[in-house]
């Protein structure tokens, strides 16, 4: 899928390793995360095996990775079908302002559909203005807050 402008995104596989990590790690540097190299190793061959119901896709301009976003889909309680869980969107910072990150989105959305997903979501920080003046625009804002608890499996 095109978005005009020369980009094509696309889902993301195995050859795309290369390019993807520096994408990978400026997301994970931006929400401050360290992630063990096995981590990452693990998650690319989820998405690009589309295993756990886990998928991505990159937005690449002629062999060069601009953007990534990952995605996973679940049962809910509250649908006879699935959600789409949109975890992680980044796009290069000399990329930003062209639509990819719209467009990655817009992906998401296609593939959850035709999965029979019902409904997408994702989080963003508060501080996060740039990508939440986006997502203003795409989706609805909920009034819903986030809690975490890490469990130690040891």
């Amino acid at each position: 899928m095109s978005d005009g402008s020369g980009v094509v995104v696309r889902p993301v596989t195995a050859s795309d390793r290369d390019s993807w990590m520096p994408l990978w790690k400026g997301y994970l540097d931006f929400y401050r995360e360290d992630l063990p190299q096995e981590t990452t190793d693990h998650t690319f061959e989820r998405l690009c095996d589309q295993r756990d119901a886990m998928f991505g896709f990159v937005a690449d301009s002629a062999g060069q990775l601009l953007g990534i976003v990952n995605a996973l889909l679940h049962p809910s309680t509250w649908s006879m079908t699935s959600y789409c869980y949109l975890e992680d969107l980044f796009v290069a910072r000399t990329a930003r302002g062209q639509d990819i990150a719209k467009s990655l989105i817009d992906a998401v959305a296609k593939e959850a559909g035709s999965r029979g997903a019902d409904h997408l979501y994702w989080h963003t920080q508060e501080f996060n203005g740039a990508a939440r003046s986006l997502y203003d625009q795409v989706a609805r804002l909920t009034s819903m807050r986030v809690y975490e608890r890490h469990l130690n499996h040891r």
